[in-house]
Parts: C-alpha cells; sequence; structure tokens
C-alpha cells in the first residue's frame, strides 16, 4: 500500500510538471503560488482577498529562490504587490505604492544626488532644470488666466490683537479656494505674508491647532491666510471627496498657493519681500513644492513631510510626476531648492521624518553650504512626537519666523520668556465658511464636475 501511494504522488508529481511548459509560460494562480511560499518556508503571509484575485504568475515555480525574502521579490514584484515583514515568520502584502521606498533606498538615493551637484555651478544648473521641469510636469502653463472677480470677503471678526474675515478666492474659472485671513489689530508700514496650506488632517483648516498658529502668526505682526486642500472643507461643496485623489488636484493646489499669494500682494500693507509659508503633511508637501517654484517666497518652514523615501502618498502630493524630474528627485532634493533662501525643517521621531537628522538633513546643509549660508537653514526635530503641528512644533516656527520676517516674538511670550497661545479665540467651524454652512452662498457660475476642470488644461 505505500509503495503504491508513493508511486501516485510521483506520477502526479510528473503530471503537473507536465501540464506547466514554457508554451504556457509556466504559469499558476497568485493564490497558489502563495500557498506554495508558505508551505515551502513555513510562513504566514496575509493579504486582502481584492489584491491576488484572478492573479496569474508567468514563469511562477522558476522565480523560487533559496531565499524567502528573494523569492517574494521576484514574484511580487511581477505583480505590484509589496511587501513587508509583521513579525518572526510574518509578512502583509499590499499594493505597489509608487511614493514610497525603503528608508535604505531613500538614503541611497540622496549619495546619488549628491554626486550630481558637487559644486554650485552643477547645483544652480539641476536646480534650474529641476525647476523647469517640474512646472512642465505640474501643467501650470496650460491652465486658465486668472479670473478677474475679486475676492468674496465676510465680516470681519475682532480678537484680542488680531482679526479674522474669512475668504474665497476663483482661481480658475469657476473654482474657489476657500481660507481666513488673520491679521494684527495694529501694525505700521508694510507686514509680512504668511501662507498657510493645509494638510490631511481631520476637520481640515477649521481645526484648533491652524487657528493657533494664524492668529499667534497674526498677533506678532503678520497677515497669515490659511486655506483648503482642493475638494476639502469648503472645497468639497463644488467637488467630491475622490475628485481630491486626482493627479489634477496638485497642480490646482499649486495654482491655488500662487493666485492666493497674488491677492495678498496687492494688499496696501503687504510687504513683498517677505513672504512666507508653512503647513505639515499634505501641507508641507505644498510647502517645499510650492517654495522651490516661486521664487516670492523667502521663508518656508515645512512640518512632518521632508523623508528621503516617502513622496506623498495622495495624488494631490504625487500625482503629476514631479519627482520623476531630472531622472528621479525626492522632497529632500526638493526641499533644497529653498537655498539660500531661509528655511526650517521640522521633524518627529513617529512618521517618515523620523531619520532627518542623520539622514536628510545633512544634504539640504551641504546644499545651503554651497551658497554660504547654512546659517540660515534649521532642523526643529521632536523624536518622542508624532504627525502632527503640535504646540512643540508651532512654537519652533515661530521663533524662526520671528528671526527671519522680522516678527515681534514678544507679542507671545509670558513674563519669563515661554512661547504661549493665550488670548487666542477658537472659533466654531461654521464662523470660518465663506459659502454658509450648505453651501447656499456659493457663486452661481461654481463649477460641480471635475471632468470640467481637467479640460481647462487641454485646451
Amino acid at each position: 500500500m505505500k509503495n503504491i501511494l508513493i508511486t501516485i504522488a510521483l506520477l502526479t508529481s510528473c503530471f503537473f510538471a507536465q501540464a506547466q511548459t514554457a508554451d504556457q509560460a509556466f504559469k499558476k494562480p497568485l493564490k497558489e503560488v502563495i500557498s506554495t511560499i508558505e508551505s515551502r518556508f513555513k510562513v504566514k503571509i496575509r493579504y486582502p482577498e481584492a489584491l491576488v484575485a484572478d492573479k496569474q504568475v508567468t514563469y511562477a515555480e522558476w522565480r523560487f529562490r533559496p531565499d524567502l525574502e528573494t523569492t517574494l521579490h521576484h514574484i511580487m514584484d511581477s505583480q505590484d504587490i509589496t511587501f513587508t515583514k509583521e513579525g518572526e515568520g510574518k509578512y502583509k502584502l499590499q499594493a505597489f505604492q509608487y511614493h514610497l521606498k525603503t528608508p535604505e533606498e531613500g538614503k541611497q538615493q540622496l549619495n546619488y544626488l549628491s554626486t550630481l551637484s558637487p559644486d554650485i555651478t552643477s547645483w544652480e544648473l539641476r536646480k534650474t532644470n529641476l525647476k523647469n521641469c517640474i512646472w512642465q510636469a505640474l501643467e501650470i502653463a496650460k491652465a486658465p488666466a486668472k479670473p478677474q472677480s475679486q475676492p468674496i470677503i465676510t465680516q470681519k471678526r475682532i480678537m484680542d490683537g488680531y482679526s479674522v474675515e474669512n475668504v474665497a478666492i476663483e482661481t480658475l474659472p469657476g473654482v474657489y479656494v476657500s481660507g481666513s485671513l488673520y491679521r494684527p489689530l495694529k501694525s505700521k508700514g508694510k507686514i509680512p505674508v504668511i501662507l498657510n496650506p493645509d494638510g490631511h488632517f481631520g476637520d481640515g483648516r477649521y481645526r484648533a491647532d491652524c487657528q493657533y498658529r494664524c492668529a499667534a502668526l497674526a498677533k506678532m505682526g503678520a497677515m497669515a491666510f490659511s486655506y483648503d486642500l482642493f475638494a476639502w472643507g469648503e472645497s468639497a461643496l463644488q467637488f467630491k471627496s475622490e475628485d481630491h485623489r486626482r493627479s489634477h488636484a496638485q497642480t490646482i493646489q499649486m495654482l491655488n498657493g500662487m493666485r492666493i499669494l497674488d491677492w495678498l500682494l496687492t494688499l496696501k500693507d503687504a510687504d513683498p519681500t517677505r513672504v512666507g509659508i508653512t503647513g505639515a503633511s499634505g501641507g508641507g508637501s505644498q510647502t517645499m513644492l510650492l517654495t522651490a517654484i516661486d521664487d516670492r517666497i523667502k521663508v518656508s518652514v515645512p512640518v512632518a513631510m521632508m523623508s528621503s523615501y516617502h513622496s506623498g502618498g495622495c495624488p494631490c502630493e504625487s500625482g503629476m510626476g514631479v519627482h520623476l524630474c531630472g531622472e528621479g528627485t525626492n522632497n529632500v532634493e526638493i526641499a533644497s531648492m529653498a537655498a539660500p533662501r531661509a528655511q526650517m525643517i521640522i521633524s518627529d521621531g513617529k512618521d517618515w521624518t523620523q531619520f532627518v537628522p542623520q539622514t536628510e538633513f545633512p544634504f539640504v546643509q551641504r546644499i545651503y553650504d554651497l551658497y554660504h549660508v547654512v546659517n540660515k537653514l534649521e532642523n526643529a526635530h521632536f523624536p518622542s512626537e508624532g504627525h502632527d503641528y503640535g504646540a512643540n512644533k508651532r512654537k519652533a516656527m515661530y521663533g524662526f519666523m520671528a528671526k527671519e520676517l522680522g516678527l515681534d516674538l514678544q507679542k507671545i511670550q509670558d513674563t519669563t520668556g515661554n512661547i504661549v497661545e493665550t488670548g487666542i479665540t477658537i472659533e466654531p467651524f461654521p464662523a470660518l465658511y465663506v459659502f454658509g454652512e450648505k453651501g447656499e452662498k456659493l457663486p452661481a457660475n461654481a463649477v460641480k464636475d471635475f471632468e470640467i476642470v481637467e479640460k481647462m488644461f487641454t485646451k
């Protein structure tokens, strides 16, 4: 009986070996291949069923190697699937994420990029090429001319040392971006302008930390403008939430920032020589990219975003392929394009900025050193903090903006010199709306179809 079973097993094995030939590309279902990997290497692999459903692996058995992770690479790379180790003998599969590398791959790319710009001449050439390529990748030149309509401005609210008014600006025909303008109550002459693009945080620009930040900057003597991401906040009155993850959202957000700045600089007390920008997460992506392509910005503070191995997981940050410029770049090199202008990079220990002090910051520092302005660059790192624009990060930014833009830091300091955010009113969300709680005040020409917007870039 035992010999019979052995014979059957050998015949079965032989049958399957003969059934899989080069004529069929040795094809096997991915799910079956995963089971073979689990059995052969004594591991457990978890994955969503939709990720592997109906997928076939060509030359499946030919991709196996004695080493588990080499085998996984050979097989999963062919399916646009990546894997991560979750523990001893445990792995997880997920769809390929174009915006991510490993930290080691990010470090290797920085080492390579360093060889492309060993001196100021080579860097200036690369910077110019990158800027031109980014401009083309974003398709900004294809955008319609800026509408000539006047901003819609709500009633001003008077607070302790500052005022707030809500503003909507038509940045493309029928496309509005809403924000809130915070200004000092008392000022003399020209004052700094600070853009505050929003990031991917719950409650958008209405959240308390955003109100604290802009109000404090206003109390210090600047006009600070916070504004919505595309298809978030009041922009969601015009567009679906999924439109935020369309690639042209990145272009629209860059246009929003530039055209908001166009308007702010028409204000009689705006100082065009003292323009700053700061934002966290997706707002940090906007901060770096807008600074790289708009020379009007003199001071930038990207928060919880600059990384060599993470380019921004939302198409609104990376969808237009700007990171493919120069045969491959990353947010570290893009942030370096701010040089020789002042920049503070704020990082933390619990997201993809965790290695900034030892990996990313030295790269930017080297670029600033080419201009002999290392004193214009700072890194505030908070190893025990996470992905936010929390109080400690804000305080670091306040000090840097005060120093570089000539603001009065004492306006937000107590008698012992500590920075405090007292005397700031956190308004309820509806107080920050331009178009009403249900969008009842939207202009008649407001576009509500993203396809119409996309066609604006094809004319």
